[in-house]
């Protein structure tokens, strides 16, 4: 897949577990499982507005478009 998902990646520099960032987005934690593995197939923009704001990051600091 071409899009690449790093939300490990700035999970990790910002020290923050998948559990808090599941509080503080009010996501599941399944859900967010299923996009911190790149196994999902959409996120929605507001989902995505809430990571970028509870991580202090960009979108693109998240996902990563890389050709095949």
């Amino acid at each position: 897949m071409p899009i690449i998902v790093n939300l490990d990646v700035m999970m990790a520099k910002r020290k923050m577990s998948l559990n808090e960032l599941s509080q503080k987005v009010d996501i599941t934690l399944s859900n967010l499982s299923i996009l911190k593995t790149g196994k999902a197939k959409a996120v929605r923009f507001n989902t995505l507005e809430a990571i970028c704001m509870a991580l202090d990051c960009q979108p693109g600091d998240i996902l990563e478009y890389v050709e095949e």
